[in-house]
């Protein structure tokens, strides 16, 4: 047990196979301590506590993507633009996005809406004081669909973000909140042509998502749970690897993060901004500066025969049961996948191809010997064109000791030391090829 004097912090990942805890010194950034414990899921403080168990006095912050995370549907006005628009936002704020719609929801699309779940709807359509008759009709048809109970289906009821046309948002919250439906306003998505603003969308879903996922009863009632979460996960490590980049910045380098777990594999992107603004073209939706793509059936353990049917569809040998043939069959799909929704964004902008640096996460990267991590990354840039391209020629480091989410959870209150826990990250033994700097 180490005793854990004022300055420390426990930072804690609550996944969706283990939670991991690190406890960093707030006032340096030095990593102090690691451990974990499996995720309860009948109530995942149990595994908290017990991965904290030998931090005992040390202020404890999380994020969490226990239970398959923040699930979000979009609904937009027309696909390549509005639709697209909450799309791209929604990824960037670190949900799964589970179902898009566009145009106006007609029964079919209510019921297709339904049916996939979702956490939280993110509504969105319509520049700033342009056209506005479509986010009138899905805003009235959520509401309906919150009151009905025809033909014996339920009432139902979601948190809704809205983020469109700034110019009729307050009547359209006033026909959704009449619907009974709890509203989060943001600014748009889209406020103009070309201009994508994903920011006060991002906040207002993290709000959504601490009150109605964290704050809720799926995970815990423990009252302790709601005061600890700070996060949706993927959003924090998007957190993290932007301070990493922001690190390295001086030398250009543009960063790519694999994380590889139970229930999905995410990729992350970062650009070095002066790379990204040297060639950034004006499209019709915009290029995020931050992109990430998260998917839900690339999972080694929880959606392991959805990976396999993922590889098949790819062409790729279908994996039997050892991790590292699992993690290499998902990575392979998750870049390739990453790299066509970043072709979607158009000629301008940097992609993932461009970066310098890839961080590869996840326990099945972050437990195996580096001969065979060598191994593995060397049949995965064997994928010419594809995922390969991302990895060829590149800088490459194991997150060991999982350290990117808490550097997305210090980020805000405590900058100097995120960026400090990131110049440890570089500097850790476990660098398959030295970047240099």
């Amino acid at each position: 047990m180490i005793l854990s004097p004022p300055a420390m912090l426990a930072c804690v990942d609550i996944g969706s196979t283990f939670t991991k805890a690190a406890l960093v010194d707030r006032a340096t950034g030095r990593l102090v301590d690691t451990a974990q414990a499996p995720t309860t899921l009948d109530d995942v403080v149990t595994g908290v506590l017990a991965a904290t168990a030998g931090f005992p006095d040390a202020p404890l912050i999380a994020c969490s993507s226990a239970g398959g995370g923040l699930r979000l549907a979009v609904v937009g006005y027309e696909e390549l633009i509005s639709a697209e628009a909450g799309h791209r936002a929604a990824l960037s704020a670190g949900a799964r996005v589970v179902h898009v719609s566009a145009g106006v929801l007609d029964d079919a699309r209510i019921a297709a809406l339904r049916a996939a779940a979702p956490d939280v709807v993110l509504l969105v359509g319509g520049t700033d004081g342009g056209e506005a008759s479509v986010l009138r009709a899905n805003a009235a048809a959520l509401a309906s669909a919150r009151v009905s109970e025809s033909g014996g289906v339920p009432p139902w009821s979601v948190p809704v973000v809205l983020a469109g046309n700034v110019a009729v948002r307050a009547e359209v919250t006033a026909t959704l909140r009449d619907g009974g439906l709890p509203v989060h306003e943001a600014d748009n998505v889209l406020p103009d042509i070309g201009r994508l603003a994903p920011e006060s969308a991002r906040a207002a879903i993290r709000a959504v998502f601490l009150e109605h996922v964290i704050g809720g009863d799926r995970l815990s009632t423990d009252p302790r749970l709601r005061s600890w979460v700070r996060a949706v996960t993927p959003d924090a490590v998007l957190e993290g690897v932007t301070v990493l980049a922001r690190v390295l910045a001086p030398a250009e380098v543009s960063v790519v993060a694999l994380d590889v777990g139970g229930a999905t594999t995410d990729v992350y992107c970062v650009p070095d901004p002066d790379a990204e603004q040297a060639t950034l073209g004006r499209e019709a939706v915009g290029v995020p500066a931050q992109r990430r793509t998260v998917e839900g059936d690339l999972g080694v353990s929880w959606s392991v025969d959805a990976l396999r049917e993922a590889a098949a569809a790819e062409g790729l040998p279908t994996p039997g049961d050892d991790p590292l043939a699992l993690g290499e069959a998902a990575a392979v799909v998750a870049l390739r996948r990453h790299l066509r929704a970043e072709a979607a964004y158009g000629p301008g902008g940097a992609s993932a191809r461009s970066a310098r640096l890839v961080v590869l996460s996840g326990g099945v990267f972050r437990h195996a010997a580096p001969p065979d991590v060598d191994q593995v990354l060397g049949r995965v840039a064997a994928d010419a064109g594809g995922a390969g391209s991302v990895l060829d020629g590149k800088a490459v480091i194991v997150d060991r000791r999982y350290v990117l989410a808490a550097i997305g959870l210090l980020a805000a209150e405590h900058p100097g030391a995120a960026a400090a826990l990131a110049e440890e990250l570089l500097r850790a033994p476990g660098k398959v090829t030295p970047l240099a700097r």
